[in-house]
């Protein structure tokens, strides 16, 4: 299949192809793909210029509101295939980008776990992220998103900071910064970057590890990356103006002082110091937090968003900002995704941790923080499993790697024991006869080769869990839905591209759509009809008014409806075939515990009619009537 798809094959590597053989050729995911493919395609046929200005939706700039870094990179690459004459179409770039940039991932993995460990980890770290679901369902053919490249951005700037670190580089730091500034550009989540590189040097400084290298590193990087952050749109001012930002430039102030204290150390005696420390300290202390408040109190710093607070509060959300708690995305972690998602790695990764504590440095710090801290997150929202993936293939390759240094030192029996004794402890006979004991049980070549053998068995057992995962749960589209039949035959479900490509062609052109925002980027993609609300929910108020029109009396919301200018409206109904997320989820109200039957099914609808019903029931649409010629109200 391959061969005749592309001629060189051969050359292509395995996590292309496992990402590559999921998805049909023409098919994008839906929802944000399908509308990040027409951003992009807007962004080729009218240049950069004019795409900065595209309204989508209710007056919405896209470029202030929605990282522009995805469909800049499908476009550039779409400009350099045809600058060397081959010819593609965008649809098959951003199908195919996901994939690709995978590749691009293996990579810069395996060189930033060779920078904390060895080449041998780094290998096994490459080839365990090629095939991880929790990486995979992001990174498929056709799953045209954000996170299709910001896992690369990401593991690329922890691999910049880590060369930065080590040498204390003006390059490194700069390069690390220009990582960044391409990760800011692709996905929101570069807050958590911005945030975890200052808690590093933070922590290095606390243990008394910090020095000129760390100085040179995080000055150059903070400064040049925040300039060059500034500049993306949506971004602007938030560096310097939003709370989420603001533990960075506090590590940056930290920094400067950390390095004047040390000047006035090497030029004053104990007693200068002391006195001048206490003094300065004090004072820079005053100002910094009587400056802070009045930032706070006065606006100029703007507090932490909704879901910031919902990752350090998990119940701030559902009771404060219920719409963030509805996205089923953010909803906590069961014990059984990770196992889902992750499988040998969750048992790898304290090992990896044991390594890192008993070898601590700079680097291990920093991954051990990395580590800890993604899988609290991840327990938080169980959509960012994908950033607990790379770490949990970086730390599971450095324990895999290491079991198997230990134990293959015991296969070659020719070979003499040259490791030194160690000096025993008079004070623990016990321990010491204990440690002996184990010594030798563990220098037999049998028991080398069994753990071998035993790691081999995993390591495959992982390879064939994550191939099914993967062509079980994260091949089949959101838009397409599939299930079994009683004779086990494959039933496929394509009403929401029936019900759009019905909107598209039997709808004026003006027609406005009225939805839940789950649908939104769908219907303005695939139907190209104007909507109210989509998944980018930013505005709160129309949202609210469109749960109010959906959970209202038919009078009531005609009133809505007429408000709003509203021509159809459609609704998921799971009635008859037993879709779980059909529309009646939505709003509240809907008493199902007590297994009853609620509210009266006999009625004609008044002002509206039934337009549009799929095949299977699944999508409806309703056209809003108009009001009569006399003027006269609905009852």
């Amino acid at each position: 299949f391959f061969s005749h798809l592309w001629p060189d094959a051969k050359y292509k590597t395995p996590e292309y192809f496992t990402r590559a053989a999921t998805r049909p050729l023409h098919l994008v995911e839906c929802c944000l793909g399908k509308f990040c493919t027409l951003l992009t395609s807007n962004l080729i046929a009218t240049g950069y210029n004019h795409f900065k200005q595209c309204y989508i939706c209710i007056a919405m700039v896209c470029c202030f509101f929605f990282p522009t870094g995805l469909m800049i990179t499908s476009a550039a690459l779409y400009h350099v295939l045809h600058f060397f004459h081959i010819t593609i179409d965008i649809r098959n770039v951003c199908v195919f980008l996901a994939p690709l940039f995978s590749s691009f991932t293996a990579i810069v993995t395996y060189h930033f776990t060779k920078e904390l460990k060895d080449a041998g980890a780094g290998l096994l770290a490459a080839a365990m992220i090629a095939v991880v679901p929790g990486y995979i369902s992001r990174s498929v053919a056709g799953s045209y998103d954000n996170e299709g490249i910001a896992i690369f951005c990401m593991l690329l700037t922890y691999y910049m900071w880590i060369k930065a670190v080590k040498t204390g580089s003006i390059y490194w730091s700069s390069m690390c910064a220009l990582a960044y500034f391409y990760m800011v550009s692709s996905w929101g989540g570069y807050v958590f970057l911005i945030n975890l590189i200052p808690l590093h040097v933070l922590v290095l400084m606390l243990t008394g590890r910090f020095s000129h290298r760390i100085y040179v590193a995080y000055c150059t990087v903070y400064c040049l990356g925040t300039v060059l952050s500034m500049q993306i749109s949506f971004v602007g001012f938030q560096p310097v103006q939003s709370s989420e930002h603001m533990a960075a430039f506090g590590v940056f102030g930290l920094c400067q002082i950390h390095a004047f204290v040390d000047y006035l150390r090497s030029k004053l005696n104990t007693q200068q110091f002391e006195v001048l420390f206490k003094s300065v300290i004090s004072l820079v202390g005053i100002i910094l937090l009587s400056a802070g408040g009045v930032l706070m109190l006065t606006g100029k710093i703007s507090p932490w968003t909704g879901r910031f607070y919902s990752l350090l509060d998990p119940s701030y959300a559902k009771n404060n900002i219920p719409i963030i708690a509805s996205v089923s995305e953010h909803q906590p972690t069961t014990w059984s995704s990770y196992y889902f998602d992750l499988q040998l790695l969750v048992f790898m990764f304290p090992v990896g941790l044991y390594y890192c504590f008993n070898n601590l440095s700079d680097a291990t710090i920093f991954i051990i923080m990395y580590g800890v801290t993604s899988m609290y997150f991840s327990a938080v929202m169980v959509r960012l499993m994908l950033v607990l993936a790379p770490v949990m293939c970086i730390l599971s390759g450095i324990g895999v790697s290491q079991v198997l240094t230990t134990y293959m030192k015991n296969l070659d029996v020719s070979r003499p024991d040259k490791k030194s004794k160690k000096q025993q402890d008079s004070t623990y006979p016990i321990k010491n006869e204990v440690r002996s004991l184990l010594l030798i049980f563990l220098s037999f070549p049998y028991v080398g080769c069994g753990m071998i053998l035993v790691m081999a068995f995993f390591l495959i057992t992982y390879t064939f869990h994550s191939t099914w995962v993967t062509s079980e749960a994260y091949s089949s589209p959101s838009i397409v839905l599939s299930a079994r039949g009683g004779d086990g035959s494959r039933i496929i479900f394509d009403d929401f591209r029936e019900a759009y490509y019905w909107l598209r062609h039997n709808t004026p052109e003006d027609a406005k759509v009225m939805s839940w925002w789950d649908y939104g980027y769908q219907i303005t993609a695939m139907a190209n009809r104007t909507i109210l609300v989509d998944n980018n929910t930013w505005n709160n108020t129309h949202i609210s008014r469109v749960g109010q029109a959906m959970a209202s009396t038919e009078e009531k919301a005609y009133e809505i409806m007429r408000e709003l200018d509203v021509s159809y409206v459609l609704v998921i109904f799971g009635g008859l075939t037993g879709y779980s997320s059909d529309g009646t989820e939505r709003p509240p109200g809907y008493d199902r515990v007590r297994n009853a039957e609620i509210g009266n099914k006999d009625f004609e609808l008044d002002v509206l009619e039934e337009a549009y019903t799929t095949e299977h029931w699944l999508v409806r649409i309703y056209k809003v009537k108009d009001l009569d010629n006399r003027g006269l109200s609905r009852t």
